[in-house]
């Protein structure tokens, strides 16, 4: 009997042991605990609000005075409530902006929150945004700026300990943190406690990275760092808002010292874009970009906010393709999120609710073409339909394309399909295919590269299938996919796109032809009572339009806006900088085409400032102008330093403004500068100081308003 009995257990022990297959090896570089957390929270908004809010710049010098922080309303669970109604997970708050004003009561500098008129002198901006966060569940982030054009010790080692000191505080005082965020610009001119001078540094040694870091790890052990190499999260390279169609979560920075070590080099567009495959850390990217077109609030934005439809696009641009979105908030001057921008966040968060509210393949059954170790329970397909982010369906380690037939046993409608990876394993996937079973044969409605956290494939019609098929094309491991889901996008217009030639036409289109295009001239929403687009219409002296289209009794789409100047028809260049030979002439700069260019970049060093100069050919109140950049993701010849001038004769000139394009380089958006008094003229002359790189100025168009 005893024998028997031994037999049986062995067999049983042999039968286990061939059943319980271990799991596949992790693949290349792994996420960390914190890593994690960043990826599962997908979206965080940054909040810029500070003196630059008061005096409608971007960056601040570093001479405001402190009494400007006064805001009649400031409402840190308003802020952090908004961010919570657009499906935003937390807030990274910028506690230091390049101005050196610090938003909490610091002992580091005088210039901060307690000498500012703000509850007498006794508030606390990061402590409400810390309370606000945990009263509404949201994680907190802080970001603070290790460039200072404030602070009199900059560029020496005394800031570094001054830079340190903010940092523990901040780490000290208002954990726990989900990300301390850091930005590339650093150095330049400032006020320095009055010496209002240049300073340079060299940003890859003067912070000391490996040792300022060291203090994040030690006092914030779960929170990410990013910066524009890392170490945890890379900048994507752009600031708008968008990963490559292939995104690697691994990535090789580029290093100015001998070895490559995360945080200590340079990212090329590009390469932070689309990351390195098989890269040395992991090191996802972050995809940075304005709910405005600038960072802070400024009135005349009001009407630059982004649709609920673009942030959608957005959204499937950076998260759908494993990357998160990191979407900038600026409070208005009472301290609160404006009202139109609350509106676009609420109906984007509206809109996520509404597509990923139910997972159309579930209760499908799910055959793989192998399934590890015959392990179903383990590694079965029927995993990737649970709720677990992290529970995978995995192949026996020579299977590396195989496939898995999705029965949904009954026709689903769907436009959006996710897939993901369980990234503790690393990225491992490199391509995949979806098929659909349509009049009896399979036909491919979708593929993609990359998954790792996150893929999401938004595909261009509707499609209703009973039966689908995921094909894995190219994996160099066995795979361990955790997801599979199919989502219904809500129906919508695409809103239209308007233009103006030299003459002062605007014309308004659609890809596709719709009901109706309405418009107004008056700044109102269009409604289905506005005026029916049908010719183009003349709008000489500028103004803003928007335009909207209409299907049926009740669909409309996102408003389309579009702000102009002065028409350009009678506009002449009277005196310029000579052109290059490329064919890049002074006319480009005012033609109405964004993709053309005036160019005086040369290959020989030249002297600056180099202009351009105007006649209007007849006299213009003007009350700003406007510098648009080039639109090609090149940077050479962009201005970042100006003058402006304006004359009634072409012979005796004022200069009305000048001073830098702050940021224009991460965000080439044309740069308006509003006068500080409206003046009358028939000529101007935009005058270019510096350029961020090469021998000569771009201008892809110049406005006046």
């Amino acid at each position: 009997m005893k024998k028997v009995t031994g037999i049986i257990l062995l067999l049983l022990a042999i039968g286990l042991k061939a059943f319980s297959q271990a799991a596949p090896k992790p693949y290349g570089p792994l996420p960390t605990k914190g890593q994690l957390n960043w990826q599962e929270m997908g979206m965080y908004c940054i909040i810029h609000y500070g003196v630059d809010v008061y005096t409608d710049k971007e960056w601040g010098y570093g001479d405001e005075d402190p009494k400007l922080i006064n805001p009649s309303q400031f409402s840190a669970m308003q802020i952090v409530g908004a961010a919570k109604a657009g499906g935003f997970k937390g807030v990274v708050v910028v506690a230091k902006h390049h101005d050196g004003f610090c938003l909490w009561p610091t002992k580091t500098t005088e210039h901060n929150i307690s000498k500012s008129p703000y509850k007498n002198g006794k508030g606390d901006i990061l402590k409400e945004y810390r309370e606000a966060c945990d009263k509404l569940g949201m994680q907190l982030g802080v970001y603070c700026s290790p460039w200072d054009r404030n602070n009199p010790n900059y560029g020496t080692d005394e800031y570094i300990k001054i830079y340190r000191e903010q940092l523990r505080e901040l780490y000290t005082n208002y954990g726990p943190l989900f990300i301390s965020w850091h930005d590339g610009a650093n150095g330049g001119d400032g006020y320095y406690g009055g010496k209002r001078e240049v300073r340079h540094i060299d940003r890859s040694t003067y912070y000391g990275w490996d040792t300022t870091w060291a203090i994040t790890r030690k006092l914030q052990p779960n929170a990410v760092i990013f910066g524009d190499v890392g170490p945890d999260v890379r900048w994507v390279g752009n600031e708008e808002g968008h990963a490559g169609e292939t995104c690697w979560a691994t990535y090789t920075p580029h290093a100015p010292v001998e070895g490559k070590k995360p945080g200590n080099g340079f990212v090329k567009d590009y390469e932070g874009t689309e990351g390195t495959r098989n890269g040395d850390f992991w090191m996802p990217a972050e995809c940075d970009v304005s709910l405005r077109p600038g960072w802070f609030y400024h009135k005349t934005q009001d009407d630059g906010v982004k649709s609920p439809y673009t942030l959608l696009d957005l959204y499937y641009k950076s998260v759908g393709r494993g990357a998160a979105l990191d979407l900038g908030l600026s409070p208005d001057p009472r301290g609160i999120v404006n009202e139109i921008d609350v509106k676009s966040l609420t109906q984007f968060g509206n809109l996520l609710k509404q597509t990923f509210a139910v997972n159309l393949a579930k209760g499908a059954t799910v055959t793989a073409s192998n399934i590890r170790g015959g392990n179903k329970l383990s590694f079965g397909p029927q995993l990737l339909l649970d709720n677990d982010r992290y529970s995978y369906w995995a192949t026996d380690d020579k299977v590396t394309m195989p496939s898995l037939t999705i029965d949904l046993h009954t026709p689903k409608t769907f436009n959006v399909i996710r897939v993901r990876e369980n990234i503790k394993l690393g990225q491992r996937i490199e391509a995949f295919e979806v098929d659909a079973f349509e009049n009896g044969k399979w036909q491919q409605i979708g593929a993609a590269t990359s998954i790792g956290g996150n893929r999401l494939i938004r595909l261009t019609q509707n499609i209703t299938a009973s039966k689908l098929r995921l094909r894995i094309t190219k994996s160099p491991v066995a795979i361990a996919l955790s997801d599979f889901g199919l989502f219904k996008e809500p129906v919508h217009l695409t809103a239209p796109k308007i233009t103006r030639n030299k003459k002062g036409e605007v014309s308004i289109t659609t890809e596709a032809p719709v009901s109706a295009i309405r418009y107004t001239l008056n700044g109102q929403e269009p409604t289905f009572t506005s005026p029916v687009y049908k010719e183009p219409v003349l709008l000489a002296n500028g103004g803003i339009v928007k335009a909207r289209s209409f299907e049926g009794k009740g669909q409309k789409s996102d408003v389309a806006f579009a702000s102009f100047g002065y028409a350009k028809a009678d506009w002449k260049i009277i005196d310029a900088t000579a052109a290059n030979d490329g064919g890049n002439r002074g006319e480009n700069a005012v033609d109405e085409h964004t993709g053309t260019l005036y160019s005086t970049l040369s290959k020989s060093d030249t002297k600056f400032p180099q202009q351009i100069t105007i006649d209007m050919g007849v006299s213009h109140q003007i009350k700003a102008f406007g510098y648009l950049p080039r639109q090609d993701k090149q940077a050479d010849g962009i201005v970042d330093r100006y003058a402006f001038y304006t004359s009634l004769d072409g012979k005796e000139w004022v200069k009305v403004a000048s001073g830098e394009f702050s940021n224009i380089k991460s965000n080439p958006i044309e740069q308006p500068v509003v006068l500080s008094n409206p003046v009358s003229a028939r000529y101007f002359k935009f005058e270019a100081e510096h350029v961020i790189t090469g021998n000569g100025i771009t201008v892809a168009e110049l406005s006046v308003y």
